[in-house]
Formats: C-alpha cells, structure tokens, sequence
C-alpha cells in the first residue's frame, strides 16, 4: 500500500485521514513491524495490521483520534492474548497520526517519493508531539519489513518493497501468472514477441513489453530480478535461459516445464560452454511441489507461492547485509 498517496486521497475527499501504524511487535503477530493502515472519517480504510480484534480495535481508536481533530501522536500498547483475546501470544504497539488539509504540502514529497520506489525516511516526535519525517537519499528500504531505531528517533521504510519479476511469455500460464502476482509485493515486466498474445488490459502492477528479440530485455533487469520463461518457443526459452543464467545476476531463473525439457535444456547449455555451477541454478518445473494440476491458474498460484518465498528469502539477505533488525521505535 503506498500509504502517503492514500492518506492524501482521504483528506481531499473526506477532509481528514489517520495512519495506523505497529511500531513495535515482540513475540508472535498477524503482521510485521512497520505494518500501515489509512483510515477515513466515513470509517473506510486502506491497508491493514493484522484483522481481528486488533483491528477492529486500531479502527476504533483512529475513529476517536478523528473526532478530537488534528493533534500529537498517539501510541498503545497491547498484549494480544489477555487484552483481545487473540491467540497469537504477542505483544504490538501501535502509534495512531491525524491529518487534515494543513498536511497535504507536507505529505506530498512522501507521496512522491513513495511512489518512486523504496527508501528510508528519519522520523522522531516533534516539539508539538507529532511525527516529523525526512526522507533520507543515500539509503534505500528495499526488502525492511520494519525500521531500525536510532536514538531518539527512528528510520521507517518509505514505499513498497517489490521485487522485480520478468516474466517471458504471454500465453494461457503467462495470462494466469500476471493476473496472480497482481495483489502480489511485485512489479512485472510480461515480455513477448508476439505483440498481438498481450491482452488489451493489464494490472497495475504489470508492464507489457513487446520485444522481436525477448533475451535483450534482460540486460535492463536489476541485479535480483526474478526471471520466470514460457515462451511459445523452445528455442526462444533455451536462449533467455542461458542469457539468464550466464549473466549469475538475478535471485531466480525458472523455465516451465518437465524433467524431460530440464534434461534436453541441460545438455544443451552443458554443450554451449555453461558450467556445472550455473546449471544447477535452474528452476525447473516450476512451482511447488506436490501440486500436480496443470490447469494454467494452478501452475499460476503455485508458482506465485514459489516467487513469494525465493522473494522473502531475498529480502531478508538484503536486510543482513545492511545491518537492520525488524524492530521500531
């Protein structure tokens, strides 16, 4: 959810705007630190923290914050289990923002910025007793579930963390694929040399790339990128998959289909010079395992799944190695 761009859509159409965010979890949660919801005055809302009590709870709350008007933030404490009866067993701490028409300038960079892609911002609490932010260029928030604390203040990840998908091949697997990663933490390339195979609509998420030539559309993608291929053609398959693979820059290279087409796509590249190592970074079939439809929307869901994990799997290397925990002031 890009939570600044809907919290600016709220106070335009309804005058005023909460954001709810868990600033802090410890032990077992339905959501992650860092976890944002939007809510209006009419009692619509955006996002979520979790569902449950404890939503319904934070709605409430947000509610009662919107009728005092604009003021400081406000935070709370919460035991899961003895104080709404939930059975995940932690604790979360959830601050609660009020906005109005006076925030909009202030608001709007962030939206900006959120919608470029994903960074950091330096929040603390302001003399006044609300969340001042600045958005901090050299450091960026890809793969942060949650924010680091420093200090007296905090840094909180700005924008979604989505990794890229480029996803060769505009057939019935292909249709059903975009249409899964849709709703899903991704931003999708869908390349295909046919540009009549392209549906006339696409989702947001999903950019369509006709391209004579599929394997040249790899040297845009960033470093990390997920590749998944199923094109028309064996031949086109077999030359985005050794590209791919060649390249050793991207967190996963899936080709649809058997172990026989694995076996002959192995000799072949075996042939070509591709050595042991790279080989055996190909995911083929694709998808998890034991699921054995082979309706496309079957294969679709499960390798959405597959992606979803490779992709959690990524992020949190990415959050090792830039020295974050998943906790917030």
């Amino acid at each position: 959810m890009l939570a600044f761009r809907r919290l600016i859509d709220a106070i335009e159409a309804e005058g005023s705007a909460a954001l709810v965010t868990l600033a802090r979890v410890e032990g077992s949660s339905p959501r992650e630190s860092g976890a944002r919801m939007v809510v209006r005055p009419s009692g619509g809302f955006h996002g979520t923290i979790g569902g449950g009590a404890l939503e319904w709870a934070a709605l409430e709350a947000a509610q009662s914050a919107l009728q005092q008007g604009r003021g400081p933030a406000t935070r709370r404490s919460l035991a899961l289990g003895p104080e709404l009866a939930q059975c995940c067993g932690g604790r979360v701490e959830w601050r609660i923002e009020t906005f109005d028409r006076r925030d909009i300038d202030q608001l709007a960079p962030l939206a900006a910025a959120e919608a470029r892609g994903p960074a950091m911002l330096k929040a603390s609490i302001g003399g006044d007793g609300r969340v001042e932010r600045m958005l901090e260029g050299s450091r960026r928030g890809e793969g942060l579930i949650g924010s680091e604390t420093e200090g007296k203040g905090w840094a909180e990840p700005l924008g979604q963390s989505a990794h890229t998908v480029y996803l060769f091949g505009a057939g019935h697997v292909g249709r059903a694929l975009a249409l899964a990663l849709a709703p899903l933490p991704f931003v999708v390339r869908w390349i295909d040399s046919r540009r009549e195979a392209f549906p006339e609509y696409a989702p947001a998420n999903v950019a369509l790339i006709h391209a004579p030539e599929p394997s040249g559309e790899l040297a845009s993608a960033p470093d990390g990128a997920l590749i998944v291929v199923m094109t028309h053609s064996h031949a086109i398959d077999l030359e985005i998959v050794a590209d791919a693979l060649r390249s050793e820059r991207f967190g996963f290279v899936g080709l649809i289909g058997s172990a026989t087409k694995r076996a002959r796509f192995l000799s072949q590249m075996r042939a070509a010079g591709l050595s042991e190592t790279l080989l055996s970074k190909l995911v083929c079939p694709i998808g998890l395992r034991g699921l054995a439809g082979k309706e496309p929307a079957v294969i679709a869901a499960s390798t959405a799944a597959q992606l979803l994990m490779v992709s959690e799997r990524l992020s949190a290397k990415d959050l090792k190695q830039q020295g974050f925990d998943t906790t917030t002031a």
